[in-house]
């Protein structure tokens, strides 16, 4: 699967209407960026059920800026809307597929519940 261009319009739904993204925070002009796009990509293509979207930090500097992009390449991933990895730095093709496993592998329910509770604590 090709990897999905996200932009502020597209950003939340892409994001919300899927279990995992993995969004790599990108340049043009960036070389470790240009360099780690192989890889990215044929991760994309071995893991139908993950989305794989790239934002392009040039053009979407307000998507950048909203998740304080400092460095790039940047990887964040997301699983049920809640960011389980975000780290700059390119990675090797190993790297990423064992982040991709240990994400798969959170007891979500147990992370939406801290989640929740954490709410909770705030509140009172």
């Amino acid at each position: 699967m090709a990897t999905v261009a996200l932009t502020k319009e597209n950003f939340e739904q892409v994001v919300t209407g899927n279990t995992m993204v993995v969004v790599d925070f990108w340049a043009p002009w960036c070389a470790p960026c240009r360099s780690f796009a192989p890889t990215y990509e044929a991760a994309s293509e071995t893991h139908a059920d993950v989305i794989f979207a790239k934002v392009n930090t040039e053009e979407e500097q307000e998507l950048a800026a909203a998740f304080n992009i400092r460095s790039i390449p940047t990887l964040m991933l997301f699983r049920e809307q809640v960011i389980l990895y975000a780290e700059p730095g390119a990675l090797p093709p190993a790297a990423l597929e064992d982040i991709l496993g240990k994400a798969r592998a959170i007891d979500m329910d147990a992370v939406h519940k801290e989640i929740a509770e954490r709410s909770a604590g705030e509140e009172s």
